[in-house]
């Protein structure tokens, strides 16, 4: 183990019990192998399942095992309207899992979220039986108020150059709190407990995963 790995391990451990004080089940993963077995062990076989956009889902490998498993997963990727998408995106509310990730999250447990169609942070705040976050280490942060900057200045920026879409940010690589057609930076969810208890599950990976 190098000392990054040392780091992120001691870092981790700290925050899943953070996480475990806000009412919420969590885990700490050394490699994307072991988040998505992780994963696997806790969704059960024959679940309806979405998600929104999350590359950390896509890069840990947890998309295609589910593609591949024996689940019922609602795509909205494969939509071919704008109406079978959005319809796609409803049915998150009656789901037994979301799968997702954060923007940011500080070390004492407290999550960050923004959107701009708002799809996700609904799920997240209210709906699905179960909601899965993969978080690499690369989204933790000291602070609320850090996970709130990085939320804003580095993730939604990268997001929306993805997208296509012009705003200053996009131009101009930070934040200007525009409000731009474009702005991606509509709705902004801090997620600080769960009052239904494990409702999020939260498994952290000690790698550089999404934005």
């Amino acid at each position: 183990m190098d000392v990054r790995q040392m780091r992120n391990e001691a870092l981790g451990k700290r925050v899943v019990k953070a996480l475990e004080s806000r009412n919420m089940e969590a885990y700490y993963a050394s490699t994307k192998e072991e988040a998505v077995q992780k994963a696997l062990e806790l969704i059960e076989e024959g679940s309806k399942i979405t998600m929104g956009g999350s590359m950390s889902v896509r890069e840990v490998g947890l998309l295609d095992a589910i593609n591949e498993g024996d689940y019922e997963f609602y795509d909205r990727d494969k939509a071919s309207t704008v109406e079978e998408r959005q319809e796609i995106a409803l049915k998150a509310f009656t789901c037994d899992w979301y799968l997702g990730s954060v923007n940011a999250m500080s070390e004492d447990g407290v999550f960050v979220n923004i959107d701009g169609n708002a799809n996700r942070v609904a799920a997240y705040a209210f709906g699905p039986k179960n909601v899965l976050l993969i978080v690499g280490m690369n989204k933790v942060v000291k602070s609320e108020e850090d996970a709130m900057h990085r939320a804003r200045n580095e993730a939604a920026p990268i997001n929306i150059q993805r997208f296509g879409l012009e705003t200053p940010c996009v131009k101009n690589g930070t934040c200007f709190d525009c409000k731009s057609s474009d702005c991606i930076c509509c709705q902004v969810l801090v997620t600080r407990f769960s009052r239904i208890p494990k409702r999020f599950k939260i498994i952290l990976v000690d790698d550089v995963l999404g934005f």
